[in-house]
């Protein structure tokens, strides 16, 4: 009797020896996979017509596919991306950020184009710490929001340099009499105050009036009149492509005497602007504000991108790049971002939103850094980048000569 009860015992231990192996081997083979770093974009994916989420998401992967191929952060740790939809409503980026807040390891979200979605999103970054990066938005109360200590932080236009830039470029052309149509939201107030005060400062200047229209308006050609008969020699408009359309074909429809030129801000490059505008754009004097063209890049910087970028993506040429400040600063941001990961040693959000502080220069696609920010600057961009385009009759978005 006693064989089998040793057989038994026998088999058992075996049984148990390779259970541990194999349990030694899983362990091993999962320490092998590195948990990723995930990073968060927070955007306007199923906003009809519109291609800024987009954009913000083929900078961001470019720049992630290098900085994998090249190792990851931490010593081997890949970058996954992470998208939420907030289709331009405030109340879902609320729940996004609440929902990033709460996700193990994720070190950042990224912002979309639409800056009264960031505006009302600001309370709950500041609850949570959850460290922003804004590619796009450019109201100036994103980054002047109060908090301390401050966890956003911008590579993109500021209203407070746009405007000025608008006005400015207006006045070189002799067109000092100016209209303001703007979006009755946060951000066309947040160009109002920028206007107002350039203006102020700037007594060739005169803002005539200034028009307000709400999202979605079906037709602008009242107000815009309006802003003719009070006298204005150009229009400074804050739109966004939709808005910007309907105008834009309301204005072609006019004789060319009644006509004047219109100085945009560049929301209008976020959507299927062209598009929707059709031929009247080309009947129009029409100029968009960028801060980056990457018909003027560095060669070297551009030739890097381009590589990468179809590596991801069907992109071929500079002209097959829709919303190409959304993808710049985005890419830019990226590789920012990974340099403050790793010498934060962490995907603690503090620890890493300190270190965007402490980076040294870094040479970018849209620009040199030097640094990028610092404590008392949450801004990477500054008036040197910004640039007038304009439209060809292919649709593609050109640097002008003003």
């Amino acid at each position: 009797m006693q064989k089998p009860i040793a057989s038994r015992l026998s088999k058992l231990v075996t049984g148990l020896m390779v259970s541990v192996v194999l349990l030694a081997l899983c362990s091993a083979g999962a320490r092998a996979e590195p948990m990723p770093v995930r990073v968060g974009l927070d955007a306007e994916f199923g906003l009809d017509n519109s291609t800024s989420a987009q954009a913000v998401e083929l900078g961001l992967r470019t720049a992630i596919a290098e900085i994998n191929r090249a190792g990851g952060v931490l010593k081997g740790r890949p970058v996954e991306l992470v998208t939420k939809d907030h289709r331009s409503i405030p109340a879902r980026g609320i729940r996004n950020i609440e929902e990033f807040a709460r996700m193990r390891d994720l070190v950042a979200v990224f912002g979309g184009r639409f800056s009264p979605v960031v505006i009302e999103e600001l309370p709950t970054l500041k609850a949570t710490r959850t460290l922003f990066l804004v590619p796009w938005s450019s109201a100036d109360a994103i980054i002047d929001n109060d908090m301390q200590p401050n966890y956003v932080y911008r590579l993109s236009l500021r209203d407070s340099l746009a405007m000025p830039k608008l006005l400015q470029t207006a006045h070189k052309r002799g067109l000092d009499r100016v209209g303001l149509l703007l979006t009755n939201t946060s951000w066309g107030r947040s160009n109002l105050a920028a206007a107002e005060k350039h203006a102020a400062a700037n007594k060739h200047i005169t803002i005539v009036q200034t028009a307000w229209y709400n999202w979605r308006d079906q037709t602008l050609v009242a107000k815009y009149k309006a802003l003719r008969s009070a006298g204005a020699q150009a229009i400074v408009l804050v739109a966004n492509d939709d808005e910007a359309a309907v105008l834009v074909r309301e204005v072609a429809a006019l004789p060319a005497s009644e006509q004047v030129p219109i100085l945009s801000h560049w929301g209008v490059t976020g959507g299927e602007f062209t598009r929707q505008a059709g031929p009247a754009l080309n009947k129009v004097d029409f100029s968009v504000i960028q801060t980056f063209s990457f018909f003027r890049a560095d060669q070297q910087q551009l030739a890097r991108f381009m590589r990468s970028v179809a590596a991801v993506s069907p992109v071929r040429r500079i002209e097959d790049i829709r919303g190409p400040v959304g993808v710049a600063h985005a890419y830019d941001l990226m590789h920012i971002l990974a340099k403050a990961i790793d010498r934060a040693g962490s995907t603690d959000r503090k620890a890493v939103r300190d270190a965007l502080e402490k980076l040294g220069p870094y040479r970018g696609l849209v620009k040199h850094y030097a640094p990028p920010f610092t404590p008392s600057r949450h801004e990477a961009l500054s008036a040197r980048e910004l640039l007038i385009a304009r439209y060809r009759a292919d649709g593609v978005l050109v640097p002008a000569d003003d």
